[in-house]
């Protein structure tokens, strides 16, 4: 009986030092994978927006975790405050208009431009049929709202005003804030400068039969770009290529499956309650996501020799004094190691 009850006890503490160990072992698996996660900030022009829903998909599918990486949005208002927030070391990476980006380095700020998000411009200017604008040179004396004057919508204005030799002179900017649809169907300003997807929701909203001047027919800059400090890109290139693999690759399944991409936004995107607005947005933004250079070099490729000449129509408007070297801040270094 004594036998008996050694070896029970025996096994039992064999199983117990068992437990132990494997609880050990479990707690150190969690602390190297911890050890293993880098952390990843990327500052934002918006809140979470339904036409970044390839975000939220990558979140929902652990395609971060699964890269080695804790991802974290960091929302704003605007691409400048977002290029503000690298610059202040709030964050890794901003998702930014091309203009904030030389407007930035205009006041010497050392930037790279790594990823070229959305290849196409978006801005346009919007008119009510009745109005009867349907050429540049029709805004002459008009009031035109825009977001605001840190804004892109204001920026390609002026673009599209200087195509013609005119300049913000020649017309009356109204800021109207991003809801700037509203002033225009109540007719408190003549015509609107906008985005492709905000003339969709205007669409939804009854704006009625309008004429639309698209900005890329004039200067196809490209609408959003990544970009990081010099210091950052030196420092934490392996990171930023694991950001931008998961990025392009949660962008290829969002194009690939858009019904998947609107669910992940809905509770998540501050606008994306309704599964069908979230589709055409996304929709919308797949198409810009990608032009014909792209299709053979890949998502992400930069034009080093299109972003020249929107250094040099920047130049010649007024928004920046001097060439600010863009070419030598634009890579497709880390695009180039994507798979």
């Amino acid at each position: 009986m004594k036998s008996l009850l050694m070896i029970i006890f025996c096994v039992a503490v064999i199983s117990g030092c068992g437990a132990e160990n494997t609880g050990q072992q479990n707690n150190s698996e969690v602390e190297k994978e911890a050890e293993d996660t880098e952390k990843i900030q990327m500052a934002s022009w918006s809140k979470p927006i339904a036409e970044q829903s390839n975000l939220y998909l990558a979140e929902q599918e652990g395609m971060f975790e699964e890269a080695g990486l804790e991802f974290d949005y960091i929302p704003g208002e605007g691409g400048g405050e977002a290029v503000k927030n690298i610059i202040a070391g709030n964050a890794d990476i901003a998702f930014a208009n091309v203009e904030a980006v030389l407007l930035a380095a205009a006041k010497e700020e050392d930037l790279k431009i790594i990823y070229n998000i959305y290849p196409d411009n978006v801005f346009n200017i919007v008119s009510l049929k009745d109005q009867g604008i349907e050429r540049v040179e029709d805004l002459k004396g008009k009031d035109i709202g825009v977001y605001s004057y840190e804004s892109g919508t204001y920026h390609n204005l002026l673009v599209l005003l200087q195509s013609t030799g005119m300049s913000e002179k020649d017309v009356n900017i109204v800021e109207t804030g991003v809801l700037n649809f509203g002033p225009l169907m109540n007719n408190q300003v003549d015509a609107a400068a906008a985005t492709d997807t905000g003339l969709f929701d205007a669409g939804q909203k009854g704006l009625g039969e309008v004429n639309v001047m698209e900005a890329k027919d004039v200067l196809n800059t490209p609408s959003d770009v990544f970009v990081v400090t010099e210091e950052t890109f030196e420092e934490k290139q392996e990171e930023l290529t694991a950001f931008l693999q998961v990025y392009r690759d949660s962008t290829e399944h969002m194009m690939k499956d858009p019904g998947a991409a609107a669910a992940a936004a809905k509770g998540t995107a501050i606008d994306g309650e309704d599964l069908e607005r979230n589709a055409e947005i996304i929709k919308i933004r797949n198409k810009t996501s990608i032009n014909e250079k792209m299709k053979d070099k890949g998502l992400g490729w930069l034009d080093s020799e299109l972003l020249k000449e929107v250094e040099k129509t920047y130049v010649d408007i007024g928004l920046i004094e001097d060439s600010v070297g863009v070419d030598e801040m634009t890579t497709n270094e880390l695009v180039e190691e994507l798979e």
